[in-house]
């Protein structure tokens, strides 16, 4: 779930910090950046049981409406099909989720007033009436409808943005590409694979787990040089008036360039453009785009940046 996307953003948010503070310890910023990236998987097994909690808090108002109608309070049709689908039912067994749980001990249970009301939004949308207007659902509607109802109402939730900052200063930064792995994740729930159905892994593979390391080491200790390079790559512009993140940007890219020649210069360049637009000024990108380009440039012509 970890993917270099996540890595480069995380590096950036990284450096930053070390050099507000100081540039003082790299294994203590190293440290810390393996910890950030940990939390980020956190936050998606995390998310995974929001879908949990909002299943079991139907299935109880499901039971309260019963109780209702029995005695006499109440005279309305009760459906269980919303509380038991069998998508969430199959997630709620989950050997890694439960696993998560029980080791980091998170749940929702403070969170019952926001799960509450998440529950009533979903029931007043189209997309829940149009679920239960079926006249059958198989499996794949059951998780259907909890694709859509992540896609279309939980990722555009912020009222969940409050929770997420109360528990990890990193969560808010890391959700929007966290949610993209959770649709990836409900996309990928199959019924025979039952409790051991597979979420997506922390690291792709050792690889990129190596990748944060090495590219956050070679972008502090090569500082100076990468920094160089921008100076001789800056046209009608002083160096000290660039903006402080863009240059904590280029020098990550350059890092990059220069230590994965696997990596091609286009994927690299695209990768920080879009960083940069993300956290920094709005010209940001292009500065980026320009500088970044001619120093490739540069170093090519130099036969110092071999790319596979």
């Amino acid at each position: 779930m970890i993917n270099r996307t996540l890595i480069r953003l995380k590096i950036v948010q990284l450096m930053y910090a070390f050099y507000q503070n100081g540039g003082k310890s790299i294994d203590t910023a190293e440290k810390e950046l393996l910890f950030s990236l940990a939390k980020a998987y956190d936050l998606y097994n995390y998310m995974l049981l929001l879908i949990v909690s909002v299943s079991r808090y139907a299935l109880q108002d499901v039971e309260h409406k019963e109780h209702l109608n029995r005695v006499g309070h109440i005279n309305q049709k009760v459906s269980h099909r919303f509380a038991e689908n069998r998508f969430t039912a199959q997630l709620e067994i989950n050997k890694q989720l439960r696993e998560f749980v029980e080791t980091k001990k998170k749940s929702w249970n403070s969170e019952f007033s926001y799960v509450k009301k998440l529950y009533a939004d979903i029931v007043q949308s189209d997309i829940y009436a149009d679920y239960m207007k079926m006249e059958k659902v198989t499996y794949d509607d059951d998780r259907e409808v909890w694709r859509k109802i992540y896609k279309n109402i939980i990722m555009k939730d912020e009222r969940i943005d409050d929770i997420l900052e109360e528990q990890s200063l990193y969560w808010n930064d890391d959700r929007e590409v966290v949610d993209t792995f959770v649709l990836k994740t409900i996309k990928r729930f199959t019924p025979e694979r039952g409790a051991h159905q597979e979420l997506v892994p922390e690291y792709k593979d050792i690889e990129d787990q190596e990748f944060a390391t090495r590219l956050f080491r070679r972008a502090i200790l090569n500082d100076e040089y990468y920094r160089d390079l921008i100076g001789k790559c800056i046209k009608n512009w002083e160096f000290n008036r660039l903006a402080y993140m863009d240059v904590i940007i280029m020098q990550i890219a350059i890092a990059e360039l220069l230590s994965f020649p696997q990596i091609p210069v286009s994927v690299t360049i695209n990768e920080y453009v879009e960083i940069a637009k993300w956290y920094s000024t709005p010209k940001s990108g292009g500065y980026v785009n320009g500088i970044i380009d001619s120093v490739a440039k540069m170093l090519k012509s130099e036969n110092l940046l071999m790319k596979a």
